[in-house]
């Protein structure tokens, strides 16, 4: 008992266990900070994988269109419903709901 109240008597404990407590709860960097700007930190770096994944699909499709006169036929009619003069576009819409 008297090692303990001699070890809580003792000012540089006392300044430690201050600290400690100032940098876990008080700081403006304070642990629960951090942890929220670990999370935002996993979120970005996922976005930015998912964001390069789309990038390098966009230049593959843009790559294939500028070299292929086919190809940017398919996309055109595809993605845009464009048709030849003496052609009819029928657009088939699912429902959803079911």
């Amino acid at each position: 008992m008297k090692r303990l109240l001699d070890l809580i008597k003792n000012k540089f404990f006392l300044v430690t266990v201050a600290f400690m407590v100032w940098m876990t709860f008080f700081d403006k960097n304070d642990l629960f900070s951090q942890y929220d700007y670990h999370q935002q930190l996993n979120k970005l770096k996922q976005e930015e994988a998912f964001y390069k994944t789309e990038t390098d699909k966009v230049n593959k499709d843009l790559s294939e269109l500028t070299s292929d006169k086919a190809k940017l036929e398919k996309f055109a009619r595809e993605k845009y419903l464009m048709k030849k003069d003496n052609e009819d576009v029928f657009v088939i819409v699912h429902d959803s709901k079911k």
